[in-house]
């Protein structure tokens, strides 16, 4: 289960989604979550998959391996259906006992599964085709603007740079700290839930300080390597927009623009 997490990973491909500017796959990204919440009928939602499918398709990474991310967040996906299943007001469908469900709450469900589910595919699509230091550029070249109002763009967008490259390092610290549990007798798959979760206990003490004594020493190499945040700072590689930049940012102003005609008239 916790290597199926793949946020925070990079895929290496030669794909155009590669290549692509990182402010445009931000602004891609942006712009998809927007669709995805505009989302009302099954012809938006039809509309989603078939341009989500192309993307993948042109990105060149395996479905498997972005499926492979959605195990992590299988219980969240579950809950989240649950709540609008159950708990949806509406015409009755079917009744047992005193849960009753509803035509609405169907209709809801189903739809806020496959948000999420997009949502963490789309998410993932960004950080899987973006390096953390291309992804820390784009932010903050793309956010460059609220600099004018004090907002300490480089720091935020280096830290967000720090945890998206942290993530699979935690992952592996966790996997080989269970495997080392287990190998004395620990057991986590076995027992109802509030025994396993209990049995993740000892788990959590040896990360945190493996983790504190991680960002301890990438203090001391930032500070050895005199980092003084974004002041007077100079890029090896300054982000430039090339031709195919400017097609994507024109297919995804058509992207929207027709996921707006479909909520207005469909």
């Amino acid at each position: 289960m916790i290597r199926d997490i793949t946020i925070g990973q990079y895929y290496k491909a030669d794909s155009v989604i590669h290549k692509l500017d990182p402010r445009v796959k931000l602004m891609g990204t942006l712009i998809f979550i927007v669709s995805l919440f505009l989302g009302q009928n099954l012809w938006m939602y039809i509309f989603i998959t078939f341009c989500l499918a192309a993307v993948l398709k042109i990105s060149k990474i395996p479905f498997k391996f972005i499926v492979k991310g959605l195990k992590a967040v299988v219980i969240l996906i579950v809950i989240s259906a649950a709540f609008n299943l159950f708990l949806t007001t509406g015409d009755p469908l079917i009744t047992v006992w005193k849960i009753t469900i509803t035509k609405q709450g169907l209709k809801t469900a189903v739809f806020m599964v496959i948000r999420i589910i997009y949502l963490i595919i789309g998410s993932s699509l960004m950080t899987l085709t973006t390096t953390p230091n291309n992804l820390t550029d784009g932010l903050e070249k793309g956010l460059g603007f609220l600099k004018y109002i004090k907002v300490p763009v480089h720091e935020v967008a280096m830290m967000m740079s720090i945890a998206l490259r942290f993530i699979p390092i935690l992952i592996e610290e966790t996997d080989k700290i269970m495997k080392a549990q287990m190998a004395r007798g620990a057991d986590f798959e076995n027992g109802n839930l509030l025994k396993r979760a209990k049995a993740m206990v000892p788990i959590l003490v040896p990360l945190f300080v493996s983790a504190f004594r991680r960002a301890n020493d990438l203090a001391l190499a930032m500070e050895a390597r005199c980092y003084h945040g974004s002041e007077g700072r100079t890029k090896m590689k300054p982000l430039k927009y090339e031709k195919r930049d400017r097609m994507a940012y024109l297919y995804m102003g058509l992207y929207l623009l027709i996921a707006v005609v479909i909520r207005i008239f469909l």
